[in-house]
């Protein structure tokens, strides 16, 4: 009896052995070896799992700090958080990686200065990315452009949809999706439509025959604004006498709508009105005209 407890000990014994001498033997096994004989770095399968540890606890640490940054604010300005989070997170993992390569044995510095010239070319590749990413965490920080607001940049108008970090996405008033590079926000001059509310200021110009009654035209201008149902009552309607022309008389109205993204439809209606009003009226829209003497020698 007492042989057989002897003997199961030692297989017991000889099992453990085994199965941690395989695992040392596994953990110590060598993935590749880097570097002159004199200093090699040599990465094992324990070292490598040690990077992917330090690599999964940040992962960890950066969700938590996503969580706790996020539970009180708001639904925009959440979404603003983020979208520079998902920026410096990329960064935080670089650094922490170069950390933990270091920490190991392997010498980043080297790396570096190796690669120095194609590093140079990267950033040369990437810096209208770069610039992209910081004009985005620009337009965060000092609330250049919100969701919804129409603005005009380039020529093009669009109601914004989407803020990223990299682009931001508007909508134009025949539903073409506009993707516009944030740095073009630094680049180009941006009119921001609806910054000061949604209520924007529009006009139309219009010329006249001289010798027509101008209080009448005045009378019709008004009339074509105020018949229009999009039109705002207050402020009211205005005209300007602008300018005594080459060929007319010329004339502003001005007038205010709630939706400026739409402007376009409202003041082709009032240029219709006016054009009824104006040949009901005897009034005419003069155009351009020359006198051409010919000579006869």
């Amino acid at each position: 009896m007492m042989i057989q407890e002897e003997i199961a000990t030692q297989v017991k014994d000889v099992i453990q052995k085994d199965i941690w001498g395989a695992i040392k033997e596994f953990l110590n096994y060598e993935i590749f070896h880097f570097g002159a004989d004199s200093h090699p770095f040599i990465l094992t399968v324990r070292l490598l799992l040690f990077v992917v540890l330090i690599l999964l606890v940040t992962s960890f640490l950066l969700k938590f700090f996503k969580r706790l940054m996020t539970r009180k604010l708001k639904k925009e300005d959440k979404r603003k958080f983020e979208s520079v989070f998902s920026f410096l997170k990329y960064l935080v993992y670089i650094i922490v990686l170069f950390g933990a390569l270091d920490g190991i044995g392997f010498n980043i510095t080297a790396i570096f200065a190796a690669s120095a010239a194609l590093l140079v070319g990267v950033g040369l590749a990437l810096q209208t990315f770069i610039q992209d990413i910081l004009s985005g965490i620009f337009i965060f920080v000092d609330n250049t452009v919100h969701v919804d607001d129409i603005i005009e940049i380039e020529g093009k108008v669009g109601r914004v949809e989407e803020i990223k970090l990299r682009t931001t996405r508007a909508v134009t008033i025949d539903n073409k999706v506009l993707i516009i590079p944030n740095h073009k926000y630094l680049s180009s001059s941006l009119y921001n439509w609806t910054q000061n509310g949604t209520i924007t200021r529009e006009s139309i110009a219009v010329g006249v025959a001289y010798g027509s009654d101008t209080q009448l035209v005045k009378k019709l201008l008004m009339q074509a604004a105020s018949s229009n149902d999009q039109v705002l009552k207050e402020p009211e309607p205005l005209v300007l006498f602008t300018d005594f022309a080459d060929s007319s008389l010329n004339f502003k109205l001005i007038f205010t709508l709630n939706d400026s993204f739409q402007g376009a439809i409202p003041k082709s209606e009032i240029r219709f009105e006016i054009d009824r009003l104006f040949r009901e009226n005897n009034v005419s829209i003069p155009f351009p005209q020359r006198e051409v003497t010919i000579l006869k020698e």
